[in-house]
């Protein structure tokens, strides 16, 4: 069985857990162990590195330390998170001094980090290691006539692509191919929704977003699959707001792409917690009254 030390981070613990749900329980249905880090700290996001960055590294490399102690690579869901922790490993490979500090630091909490470990995104795991075959055959609900706008957001596959092309990824649209559905073309697939903008700047950011939303309805997608908590949460709480300011009419549901994963492999709606979109995806909740194969 394959095991991974599982990092939730801050927002899958509350904004974002139904993310956190379906990746728990679609990785125990493929038999992948997650083992989550015992009294990990959040990793920083962006905050910490724009006070002081070796402060920021420090606090990152905690959990990289953990996870070494360990002896599990990290799987890390959220993108900020997965971003993050991957920016604190470059730059103590690149850095022999900071590595010094960041020790340093570490040390005072007893703690210690060589750089051995690597870092992965959920999306990777399920393509890369457990395999789309893998995937297909376990499929008991397929996807059957459901297009999926697959938005990977500015982060995951940034700067530098490490499992997928920087400017067209196609992992999750392969995926989406191996549960039964349709990925549609989604030109807006790497465009930042806005991030954080939404709290100190919404007009840009729901402009950004109406963008996203508008690409996906002009493409025919029934919903939109996305690898980022707060993409999905922006796209989804705010569309009523940006169709007001806008003039526009969308709807369209903001799933987790790991929500998709679970309902094609037979598990439940609500242990997916799609009960907790605010936009139901009526399309995929209707693949559990067809006969599983």
């Amino acid at each position: 069985m394959k095991e991974y030390a599982y990092y939730p981070g801050c927002s899958l613990e509350h904004t974002a857990e139904p993310y956190d749900r379906s990746v728990r329980e679609i990785f125990r249905a493929l038999d992948i162990n997650l083992k989550e880090i015992d009294d990990w700290n959040c990793c920083g996001a962006t905050m910490y590195m724009s006070t002081k960055k070796t402060v920021g590294y420090a606090i990152s490399a905690r959990n990289l330390a953990l996870a070494q102690k360990m002896g599990l690579d990290i799987c890390a869901p959220c993108s900020s998170c997965y971003t993050i922790l991957r920016k604190t490993n470059r730059q103590l490979a690149w850095d022999p001094k900071e590595q010094a500090k960041i020790n340093e630091a570490l040390a005072a909490g007893g703690l210690t980090y060589d750089g051995s470990i690597n870092v992965r995104h959920p999306l990777d795991i399920l393509v890369n290691d457990v395999g789309l075959d893998t995937i297909k055959a376990k499929v008991k609900h397929p996807l059957t006539g459901i297009k999926i706008a697959p938005y990977y957001g500015c982060q995951i596959v940034r700067p530098y692509g490490y499992f997928d092309d920087v400017d067209d990824p196609v992992t999750m649209d392969q995926l989406i191919g191996a549960l039964g559905g349709e990925a549609t073309y989604f030109p807006g697939k790497v465009r930042c929704c806005g991030g954080m903008l939404m709290l100190t700047d919404e007009s840009v950011a729901m402009k950004l977003c109406l963008n996203l939303l508008q690409a996906a309805v002009d493409n025919d997608a029934d919903m939109i699959a996305t690898a980022c908590p707060l993409c999905q949460i922006n796209l989804e709480a705010y569309q009523n707001r940006i169709n007001s300011k806008f003039g526009q009419k969308i709807h369209i549901p903001i799933v987790c792409f790991t929500q998709v994963v679970g309902i094609a492999l037979g598990l439940s709606p609500a242990s997916m917690g799609l009960d907790k979109l605010l936009i139901r995806p009526d399309k995929l909740m209707k693949t559990r009254e067809v006969a599983p194969v």
